[in-house]
């Protein structure tokens, strides 16, 4: 569905919205970590072999940078969103390792108009990452805040 610019009209109950796919190299996890998460899992590739996680994995706060992104660049970016009050929950399920392909997908689970701004709407949407395999490495659920359309024209 292709659109101007989203609105909270466009984000119905059950309306999913692929995110796209995103390669995640070994550099970007090495970079990400070695300003935000310095743990040896995710700098270095020897260390990172004798961890749990079996190979150079990206942060679980990397993965949910990624995701951010391709929420912004799938929709985010040209639309109503005037942020969001927080996130219900983030499960990182499987690690995100170097050379994984990583593809998202967002479901609209509950839309609100509010009752004290009846200009906004809030969306509930559940959100997965898949990895090339086809194994979600992260489930993530939030409320973010829309303008209906009337209030942003």
């Amino acid at each position: 569905m292709k659109h101007k610019k989203w609105a909270y009209e466009d984000l119905a109950e059950c309306h999913e919205i692929e995110l796209g796919s995103t390669l995640v190299t070994a550099e970007d996890i090495i970079e990400f970590a070695s300003q935000f998460d310095a743990q040896p899992m995710h700098l270095d590739a020897d260390a990172a072999r004798e961890s749990i996680l079996g190979g150079l994995a990206a942060s679980g706060w990397h993965t949910c940078c990624i995701f951010m992104r391709m929420m912004c660049d799938a929709f985010l970016l040209n639309s109503t969103s005037q942020g969001a009050p927080g996130v219900d929950y983030v499960r990182w399920k499987k690690p995100v390792l170097a050379g994984d392909t990583l593809t998202g997908r967002s479901k609209v689970v509950a839309a609100k108009v509010s009752s004290s701004r009846p200009t906004l709407g809030f969306i509930t949407c559940q959100h997965e990452l898949t990895n090339q395999r086809g194994e979600v490495v992260m489930e993530l659920q939030n409320t973010g805040m829309f303008l209906r359309r009337e209030a942003a024209q």
